[in-house]
């Protein structure tokens, strides 16, 4: 029996052009926040956020992803018009200085959507999974983009308390099949699944959810983790956000075993070494 077995061969529609997510992909973090919970991902300037951006394309990575509210549990709330002018001209500069890039915008809010896309992002990626703002599903139809349905309860202020599952898995499977019937209903074609590690899940459900990452397959949608620097890493471990490069190196690796065809980093050079090498195993 094989150790790696390939993913489920998909693509997305960036613009006038397809993304084969036939291999796994690398989506690097740009954080435009002055409170990310890993601050080797916070570009508070636009000088960084190019320099940033500039590295993470170098060393391969596929989309860049821009955020300017942090998600972290227990995260100060940030008012619309502050996100706004936190991300535009992130996304414009990146734009501007690399035409090719595939810009994903990490906001839960359908205006900073709209006000995104208008300024050059090609994907939507919504932490809440459509629940912090009702207008975020027909808006994301409307702008035709790919769309990240990330599973989560409640905010930031109160996902901690909301953990409690009956069957962990099938419990997200069968809300996030909701969610997805109502997009698809939309008419919005592609849609990328995230299971949502450390969005009311605790700890020992963040282990349990990668160990059962295959049964979101059943989707049939495009899977992304985004476990990069997180607390099921460095709190297991006794260490800082900022030392669990190795811890994330192995989970990642997990996930790509079990299907995943993003991988959400804030360290993209490591990632890419272990697409690639689990890549070449393929021939093998």
């Amino acid at each position: 029996m094989p150790l790696f077995t390939k993913p489920k061969p998909y693509s997305i529609r960036i613009k006038d052009r397809l993304l084969s997510l036939e291999s796994p992909v690398v989506m690097g973090i740009i954080n435009t926040t002055p409170d990310s919970f890993f601050s080797g991902s916070r570009a508070q300037t636009l000088d960084a956020v190019l320099a940033s951006a500039a590295e993470m394309l170098e060393q391969g990575a596929t989309i860049l992803d821009i955020g300017g509210y942090s998600t972290r549990p227990g995260a100060s709330d940030v008012l619309i018009q502050e996100e706004l002018d936190r991300v535009i001209p992130a996304i414009e500069a990146i734009s501007q200085e690399f035409p090719e890039a595939i810009i994903s915008i990490d906001t839960f809010r359908s205006e900073v959507a709209k006000a995104s896309v208008a300024a050059g992002a090609h994907i939507v990626n919504d932490v809440s999974g459509g629940n912090a703002d009702a207008a975020m599903f027909e808006t994301v139809a409307e702008l035709g983009v790919p769309y990240i349905l990330m599973h989560s309860r409640g905010n930031p202020q109160t996902m901690a308390s909301l953990n409690q599952y009956n069957h962990l898995s099938t419990d997200i499977v069968k809300e996030l099949a909701v969610k997805l019937a109502q997009l698809r209903a939309l008419g919005v074609v592609d849609v990328v699944i995230d299971p949502g590690f450390g969005f009311a899940k605790n700890m020992e459900q963040n282990f349990q959810l990668l160990n059962e990452l295959s049964v979101f397959q059943e989707l049939d949608c495009p899977l992304l983790v985004g476990i990069s620097n997180k607390g099921m890493i460095y709190k297991t471990l006794g260490i800082e956000p900022a030392e669990a490069l190795n811890g994330t190196t192995v989970l990642n690796t997990i996930g790509l075993l079990q299907g995943a065809h993003i991988i959400r980093v804030h360290q993209v050079k490591e990632a890419m070494q272990c697409v690639r090498l689990l890549g070449t195993m393929l021939h093998y």
